[in-house]
C-alpha cells in the first residue's frame, strides 16, 4: 500500500432528526486542526435522503468540501447501504483519515467498514493528533479499564479509523456565508439487493435525566459509603436544580442506574459546573468530564488525584461538608428570590 496516493482528513456526517448530529461538528472542529496541521483538506461524506440542505452546515463549520449521497435507498440508516456507499467512496478519493462519533450509527457503520477495508479502527477516542509529516494518526483513548491512555496507531495501512466519544471534541464557532465544494456521489444499488428491510420505526420516550445536557451536575463515589450517604447528592442537585452524576463503581454496586454514570464506559459531559464529590479520580471518570467549565472536588483524600483536575478542592469528610454547602446554597437562593421578588 502506498501511503502517498492518501491524501486529506473525512468525517463522517451524520444526519438526526432531519439535522447535522452535534457530534459531526464536534468531529469538523476536530479534523478542521488535524488538516491544518497536514496542510490538507478537511471533508466530510454525507449520506441520506434530501439530506443536500444539511451541506452548508458541514461547510461552515469547517468542511472544505462534502461529498452526498443523497437518494432514496438510504431514508433510513442500514449498514449494508451506508456502508457500501463509503466503501466506494474510499476507493474512488483515498483519505488518509476517517472519522466517526461514537453514536450507536457511527460505531456500527465504522466496524462494518473496517471489516471490508484493509486497515484498523480505534473504537471510542478520546484524544486526536496527528505526525506532521507522516500523517500518522495519533489516537488516544482510557485502557485497562481505565487505568492508563493508550494511544494506536495504524502504521501500515489507510485510511486510519476511529471513532470518537460525542462532548470530548470542541466544535468550531460558525462561519456563515464559508464555501466550500458539493460534490454529488452514486453508486448502483437497488432495493431488491438490500438483505435489511425497515417494517416500521417504534420511537419509545423514556423518563430520566439527560445529564449529557445538564449545565451543572453533582456526581458522587463509593466515598460516599453508600445508598444512604449517597443522598447527599440528591439533597445538593435539588437545591441547584442540577442533575445527578456517578462514578462507575456507585453504578455496579446498584446506588443509581447506568444513565448516571459519567466516564469512558458512562456519559461524556461538559456542564458548566461539575461536583466530584467522594470521586477519587481514576482517568476512565476524569475523561468523561474533565472538559467541564468549573470542577470542583470534595474528597478526604488529599492525594486523591481527582484534585489534579480540578479547579478548586476541598479536603475533608463528603457527609459533613456536602450538607453544609447544600444549607448554605439555600440560604443564598432563597435571599436572592426575596431580592427578585422586591422582599428585600
Amino acid at each position: 500500500m502506498n501511503h502517498e496516493d492518501y491524501r486529506g482528513i473525512w468525517v463522517f456526517i451524520e444526519e438526526k432528526n432531519g439535522a447535522v448530529a452535534p457530534v459531526s461538528l464536534e468531529l469538523l472542529g476536530a479534523g478542521r486542526q488535524l488538516a491544518d496541521k497536514r496542510k490538507t483538506e478537511l471533508a466530510g461524506i454525507l449520506i441520506g435522503d434530501n439530506v443536500q440542505a444539511l451541506v452548508r452546515t458541514a461547510i461552515e463549520y469547517g468542511a472544505d468540501k462534502v461529498y452526498v449521497y443523497d437518494a432514496p435507498i438510504y431514508r433510513f440508516y442500514r449498514t449494508e447501504t451506508y456502508m457500501r456507499a463509503i466503501l466506494a467512496c474510499v476507493e474512488k478519493y483515498k483519505p488518509e483519515i476517517l472519522l466517526y462519533g461514537a453514536t450507536s450509527t457511527g460505531k456500527d457503520l465504522a466496524s462494518a467498514v473496517a471489516t471490508d477495508l484493509p486497515t484498523g479502527l480505534t473504537a471510542d477516542t478520546t484524544q486526536l493528533d496527528v505526525e506532521e509529516d507522516t500523517g500518522l494518526l495519533l489516537a488516544s483513548r482510557p485502557a485497562f479499564g481505565g487505568n492508563i491512555m493508550a494511544t494506536i496507531l495504524c502504521k501500515k495501512y489507510r485510511p486510519q479509523m476511529a471513532t470518537v466519544r460525542p462532548k470530548v471534541m470542541k466544535a468550531l464557532a460558525r462561519n456563515k456565508g464559508a464555501t466550500g465544494e458539493l460534490i454529488e456521489e452514486s453508486i448502483p444499488i437497488k432495493e431488491e439487493d438490500i438483505r435489511t428491510k425497515v417494517l416500521e420505526i417504534v420511537r419509545t420516550t423514556v423518563q430520566h435525566v439527560r445529564i449529557d445536557e445538564a449545565d451543572i451536575i453533582v456526581a458522587g463515589g463509593k466515598g460516599l459509603g453508600g445508598p444512604k450517604g449517597f443522598q447527599v447528592i440528591h439533597q445538593l442537585a435539588e437545591t441547584l436544580g442540577a442533575a445527578v452524576g456517578a462514578s462507575r463503581d456507585v453504578v455496579e454496586a446498584g446506588w443509581v442506574p447506568h444513565h448516571h454514570q459519567v466516564g469512558q464506559t458512562g456519559v461524556t459531559v461538559t456542564p458548566k459546573i461539575y461536583f466530584a464529590i467522594g470521586i477519587s479520580g481514576a482517568i476512565q471518570h476524569i475523561v468523561g468530564m474533565q472538559n467541564s467549565g468549573l470542577i470542583i472536588a470534595i474528597n478526604k483524600d488529599p492525594a486523591a488525584p481527582i484534585f489534579q483536575s480540578s479547579h478548586y478542592g476541598i479536603v475533608g469528610d463528603a457527609l459533613t461538608i456536602v450538607p453544609m454547602l447544600t444549607e448554605a446554597f439555600k440560604s443564598a437562593l432563597g435571599r436572592k428570590e426575596e431580592v427578585d421578588a422586591g422582599k428585600v
